[in-house]
């Protein structure tokens, strides 16, 4: 059983197909070098994901480091094993990496099996009824919603064959600059759960407000499978008001479909018509990219944002969408560049949430009418930290401005903190006639 991002015992339909094969399970992860270009907080976190796992199978986990096209079927050979079992990988990489491993482990003799996959409903499931997939999210919602998902399955009785039987390398090294990051366990993450559940009645209000405890902070465990999005969708009620809350699970479903089917938009437009948008990415722009990523714009909600983030890990979802919207419409910048940066930063960085969450801001995915949407940082952090509680927390320099005044930005809010870097409406105005010139040979 090769442990992928599926960090769990319970509900792991894998595991499940695994022990029905009536043979001891070697539990296997493979320490992938290209781990090194993910974010110190993501591998932070599954540093701590895997030794928690690791106990809950009594210290059985099998460590091997290296290419897993190699190190796979080496210990196919070494075991003579009869198959590997694991949950399918969706992802660009992930789909290629397994193609690999099946063709070297079928050479061996062995079989090389996917079972279920990281979502409640399997990229590429959801389609019309011409068979075509849906570029909008409402009636993918709608159709997702319709298509169902199975009952969870409890954690089966495993004969673990592994460490110290069997020779492993260590466990993956914990960067040192990463950020101290709890809740990496499948207990944990389920307790969570618990904890949240009973007020999701208030989700559709809280969630939007970066000061409270309103959101889930799930996101790193679905991640990385210490829960399965099956599990939180079965305990949702739509009478108890739920139904917010499965919208969200449904939107990381929908953008794991859209790369699954146009795996270039990890990196390019999905509307390649935006190819001909004028994005600034000379010397100046660097700067002000710099000033973004160092919270130093001088609007204080994007900058309490970024220093959030580089300081935990982790963005409110609300911030996430003003920081984004201010790099591409108010610096003027490639979304690429904000992307690769939160990748690097978020111990919950997923590579289809990400990208296309990055492209709705940018004006470049999926949202049929999106370029005209401009957050204004100001007016949007009156509305959702209106005491200005978020912002005093991130942002020190101005702990002395009372209530929603900490909003407002300018040269006398204080000495040590930044007069705007630019007009956000003279910004407005030039991304819009920017989009405009754009699209005007398109119609």
């Amino acid at each position: 059983m090769w442990f992928r991002r599926d960090l769990r015992l319970a509900d792991l339909p894998a595991l499940h197909h695994a022990v029905s094969e009536g043979a001891p399970v070697v539990p296997l992860f493979v320490v992938d070098p290209r781990f090194a270009n993910s974010g110190a907080p993501r591998r932070s976190f599954m540093a701590a994901a895997l030794e928690a796992l690791d106990r809950s199978m009594d210290g059985s986990l099998v460590y091997r480091h290296g290419d897993p096209a190699v190190v796979v079927p080496t210990l196919v050979r070494e075991l003579g094993a009869a198959s590997v079992v694991v949950s399918r990988d969706y992802a660009p990489y992930g789909q290629a990496r397994d193609i690999a491993v099946a063709a070297a482990v079928s050479e061996l003799g062995a079989t090389f099996q996917g079972v279920a996959s990281p979502y409640a409903v399997p990229p590429g499931t959801v389609t019309k009824t011409d068979g075509m997939p849906y570029s909008v999210f409402t009636p993918f919602a709608k159709a997702w919603r319709s298509h169902g998902w199975a009952t969870p399955l409890p954690v089966p009785d495993v004969e673990w064959l592994g460490a110290p039987q069997i020779a492993c390398d260590g466990p993956p090294d914990v960067p040192a600059e990463a950020p101290s990051i709890g809740g990496a366990s499948e207990d944990e993450a389920w307790a969570r759960w618990l904890d949240v559940q009973p007020n999701l009645h208030q989700y559709a209000d809280a969630r939007d407000l970066p000061a409270v405890d309103g959101t889930s902070r799930l996101s790193a465990a679905l991640r990385w499978g210490l829960v399965h999005p099956r599990q939180l969708l079965h305990d949702l009620s739509p009478e108890h008001g739920d139904e917010v809350f499965a919208k969200e699970l449904a939107w990381r479903e929908f953008y794991a479909d859209v790369l699954h089917r146009r795996p270039d938009s990890a990196r390019s437009n999905l509307n390649p018509k935006m190819d001909a948008m004028r994005v600034d990415t000379d010397t100046d722009a660097r700067r002000r990219f710099d000033r973004w990523a160092n919270g130093t714009t001088g609007y204080p909600i994007v900058d309490a944002g970024m220093r959030q983030l580089s300081a935990t890990g982790w963005m409110h979802n609300r911030v996430r969408m003003l920081v984004a919207s201010f790099l591409v419409k108010d610096l003027h910048l490639p979304w690429q560049w904000g992307a690769r940066y939160f990748m690097r930063h978020l111990v919950d960085g997923d590579l289809a949430s990400n990208a296309h969450g990055w492209q709705w801001c940018a004006g470049t995915g999926t949202d049929a009418s999106p370029y005209f949407r401009v957050f204004n940082p100001t007016t949007q952090a009156v509305r959702f930290d209106p005491n200005g509680d978020y912002v005093r927390r991130w942002v020190p320099e101005l702990l002395h401005v009372a209530d929603a005044a900490v909003h407002s930005p300018g040269p006398l809010l204080a000495h040590d903190y930044p007069a705007p870097m630019v007009d956000h409406s003279v910004e407005r105005g030039e991304a819009l006639a920017r989009y405009r010139s754009a699209t005007a040979g398109s119609r």
